[in-house]
């Protein structure tokens, strides 16, 4: 329903993930039945869920211990791994720096051009161990980058902007990436990212994406929201993008996932998010806490070192427990922020889900005390939800 903010201005309601909660039914199953498996790209993997494409969160051995552990890690080329053959002085130039000095030093470090030759070393090295070689680019970084990333032997590719959209209108002496020449010239599965709307992203299956991420500005380092003043809040996105999904299968056959991407902090986070109709998640700043982890327990953004306009921060995120635990567990923590698959097939369960698919149909309710109602102990002793 239309809310009018005035006379000249019309709006609807949009929810967040802390707005709703899921309702059990009148079945329930055993979490040992729960079927998390999904496909991406033609890849199957049992972990729904992918760790975001930032500089804190993935580098070559992050990438191959989430292929380990069943998920999926994806590679950033236009960050600290493709710009310098030794990251490890630049990160922790980056874990050491004060708040004042931080923007700064981002722009000097991330001013040194990408080097062609690491594109092709990093993937290669993710793919000598095992690990699955997921790599993203903006937009422009595809048209670069697209062949070398062909050629090296990646397995997806994502190709993200804060909103990426099939209708963009570039001065008269840039040449904007024609994304449907993109997806059907790439020997590899592209992804497409982000958006927050049915209509784009209905767009983007239909030039051929093989998965659509949906979320602008709801991640933990992001300041897009008050930078930009854009983005809906996830529950919505992803509710809007999967009709989109659905319609597009019933067009086609073709059944095209999508990956909210921003945002989630815990497992419930993550089963609502699957709720709302998503196939898979993205998550960052849960996996800049593991041990392995190449921020040292800090986290930014993709857009932070921005020359002209910074839409991120560093924040300090701490290191909670190895990459295992936060995964699969054992928690060692009362916060829903380890043991991922855990708490996504205890939910299942207890909704009686078998699998994804079925997820998503649950009922949701919009709960804006969900987080608080009852918790006054936790909130005061910082203990639990009340962290």
């Amino acid at each position: 329903m239309d809310i009018q903010i005035g006379r000249g201005k019309q709006a609807r309601r949009a929810y967040g993930i802390d707005e709703i909660a899921l309702v059990p039914g009148n079945r329930t199953v055993d979490p040992s039945l729960a079927d998390t498996s999904w496909s991406i790209g033609g890849l199957t993997r049992e972990i729904p869920i992918i760790a975001s494409a930032m500089d804190g969160v993935v580098d070559v051995d992050m990438a191959v211990k989430l292929s380990q552990l069943g998920a999926l890690g994806v590679l950033n080329l236009e960050g600290i791994q493709t710009r310098y053959a030794n990251p490890a002085p630049i990160l922790e130039k980056i874990t050491n720096v004060g708040t004042t000095e931080f923007v700064t030093l981002m722009q000097e470090l991330y001013a040194v051009p990408v080097q062609p030759e690491l594109i092709t070393q990093r993937i290669k090295e993710i793919k000598a161990q095992g690990g699955i070689a997921a790599v993203s680019a903006t937009p422009a970084g595809a048209v670069k980058y697209g062949e070398i990333v062909a050629a090296a032997g990646a397995d997806l590719i994502f190709v993200q902007a804060t909103v990426v959209s099939t209708n963009h209108l570039s001065p008269a002496e840039i040449t904007p990436l024609d994304l449907a020449d993109f997806c059907q010239k790439m020997p590899i599965p592209v992804l497409l990212g982000n958006c927050v709307t049915y209509e784009v992203a209905l767009d983007l299956m239909r030039v051929g994406a093989a998965g659509v991420l949906v979320g602008i500005g709801p991640g933990a380092a992001c300041t897009s929201r008050g930078v930009l003043g854009i983005g809906v809040p996830q529950a919505t996105a992803v509710a809007d993008c999967a009709a989109a999904r659905d319609d597009y299968f019933q067009e086609t056959g073709k059944y095209v996932p999508i990956i909210a991407d921003g945002g989630l902090v815990t497992g419930g986070d993550i089963c609502k998010c699957i709720a709302c109709g998503a196939d898979g998640v993205m998550i960052g700043s849960p996996f800049a806490r593991a041990k392995e982890a190449p921020g040292r327990g800090f986290h930014w953004g993709m857009a932070t070192p921005s020359p002209v306009l910074p839409r991120g921060t560093r924040i300090k995120v701490g290191t909670t427990g190895t990459l295992e635990q936060i995964l699969r567990g054992p928690a060692v923590l009362d916060d829903g922020t380890h043991n991922f698959l855990g708490a996504l097939k205890t939910s299942m369960g207890t909704l009686g889900a078998k699998d994804l698919r079925e997820m998503q149909q649950v009922e949701v309710a919009i709960a804006p005390s969900l987080l608080t109602e009852g918790k006054v102990y936790q909130k005061a002793q910082q203990l639990g939800m009340g962290k």
